[in-house]
């Protein structure tokens, strides 16, 4: 599942235009993709982009994990991923990914953090976050 709406924190952050809050659960690669996909494109397009990975979603914040390349790009959601938060993205795994996990915030991508559930949940009842599930 996804789910798409916008940030907070991200630098560029205005309130005067729709935000997109990507949510990720999938493991299927292809899904995933399509999410950094669209993410990558909106940030392109000068929205505001917020990346929460959930379940098995947040595996791709793993450190020791690799994702499948695909065409026509030829880069993987990882790579996507990355991108994104070199670009100033928040990304987040959901609070409870690694509390339930043999995990740690050491086996992190540099840049991804923990999501606050009470303040994902303030930042979802935003006027200006929009979303969209596949």
């Amino acid at each position: 599942m996804i789910i798409l709406a916008g940030t907070a924190f991200n630098a560029h952050h205005n309130h005067n235009q729709e935000e997109l809050f990507v949510v990720v659960t999938s493991s299927d690669a292809e899904t995933q993709m399509m999410a950094m996909v669209l993410a990558t494109q909106s940030l392109n397009q000068e929205v505001d982009v917020r990346v929460l990975l959930c379940s098995d979603g947040g595996d791709l914040a793993l450190r020791h994990t690799e994702s499948p390349r695909f065409q026509p790009a030829d880069r993987s959601p990882k790579q996507l991923l990355t991108g994104l938060i070199e670009r100033g993205v928040t990304v987040e795994v959901c609070g409870i990914y690694l509390p339930n996990r043999e995990y740690t915030e050491e086996d992190l991508i540099d840049g991804v953090g923990i999501a606050s559930p009470p303040e994902v949940a303030r930042y979802m009842k935003g006027d200006h976050v929009r979303y969209f599930t596949f």
